[in-house]
Order: structure tokens, then C-alpha cells, then sequence
């Protein structure tokens, strides 16, 4: 099974989209899917991150916040911090 992410996330976010459309185009080819959650759907998201957003978690931890380069992926997918 892959790695599996959560990307915190709202509507009409310029570096939300961003940061999507990174892990759109690398994450499948490292054997690994994200699911969004809108950080304004949920109080407790909305109290956690505010207006930080985008918010890439692995294990409910914090691993990438703002912005994602596809080696940054890499290093996260294979439990590396950068």
C-alpha cells in the first residue's frame, strides 16, 4: 500500500491549487494519493491552520505548509525530511 497524504486546503487558493497540482503529477508515480480537506469545513482545522494553508500532512503531521516542489514529494514519500 502507498503513502497515503491529507492536504489542507481551501477554495479559491492560488498556492492551495499549486501545491495540488504537484501532488497531482508526481504523487501516482511514487505509488502513493492525497485526499483535500477544507480547512474552513472544519473547526478544528480552522483553529489548527487558520489562514496557513496549504497544509500537506502524513500521519496527521504537518510535513509541508505553503509551498511543494516535487523533490520536497519525494523526500516526504520516502519518510525523508527536508
Amino acid at each position: 500500500m502507498g503513502v497515503r497524504l491529507q492536504l489542507v486546503t481551501r477554495e479559491g487558493c492560488h498556492l492551495c491549487h499549486e501545491m495540488e497540482a504537484v501532488l497531482e503529477r508526481r504523487l501516482p508515480g511514487l505509488g502513493g494519493s492525497y485526499q483535500a480537506l477544507d480547512v474552513d469545513a472544519d473547526p478544528e482545522l480552522t483553529a489548527r491552520y487558520g489562514d496557513v494553508v496549504p497544509v500537506l500532512l502524513r500521519d496527521g503531521r504537518p510535513v509541508a505548509k505553503v509551498r511543494l516542489t516535487e523533490r520536497e514529494l519525494e523526500r516526504i514519500v520516502r519518510r525523508r525530511r527536508f
